[in-house]
């Protein structure tokens, strides 16, 4: 029951955070060609998005609690962990690029000299980390809806 509840919160909780990734990379076409008024206008949207944290937390801890769990079941134990891999290096892509954007600008309502570098690499480190929600989300589905190739039973195993 505890595998089942710990594959339930896993990819509930990824696809529940793929949608503020996708909201930022559906968007990103439009909002990269926008003036700079324009741009930090529309930026003020996401105020309040941090609690979106909450939930990325809750899905890393829900997929290493899987991981754990699965051990021992190569198929479904490799696939929590590469889940487990996506969602971490979303979070690194998100500290390492998006947030010192953010820093940069006091969240937008600032507008330094190198605003339009800021907003290649916010848009862009967004559009990373919500392909990595979809791997991460892919692999863990895949894991749970597959099965590993039954082996051929052995003389000792044939019945008559």
């Amino acid at each position: 029951m505890a595998r089942r509840a710990a594959w339930f919160a896993s990819i509930i909780l990824t696809a529940l955070c793929l949608g503020g990734g996708l909201a930022h990379l559906f968007a990103l076409p439009n909002k990269i060609r926008f003036s700079r008024e324009a741009y930090f206008a529309a930026q003020q949207v996401y105020r309040g998005w941090s609690w979106l944290g909450v939930l990325i937390g809750a899905a890393i801890l829900s997929t290493l609690l899987l991981a754990v769990l699965e051990r021992g079941r190569a198929q479904r134990s490799l696939g929590a962990v590469a889940a487990l891999a996506c969602l971490v290096a979303s979070q690194f892509v998100f500290w390492m690029f998006t947030f010192p954007a953010n820093q940069q600008t006091r969240d937008w309502t600032v507008i330094p000299a190198n605003w339009s570098q800021l907003r290649l690499r916010w848009e862009f480190s967004h559009a990373l980390g919500a392909f990595l929600m979809f791997a991460a989300l892919v692999v863990l589905v895949l894991s749970v809806t597959t099965r590993p190739p039954q082996a051929e039973p052995g003389p000792a195993t044939r019945t008559a």
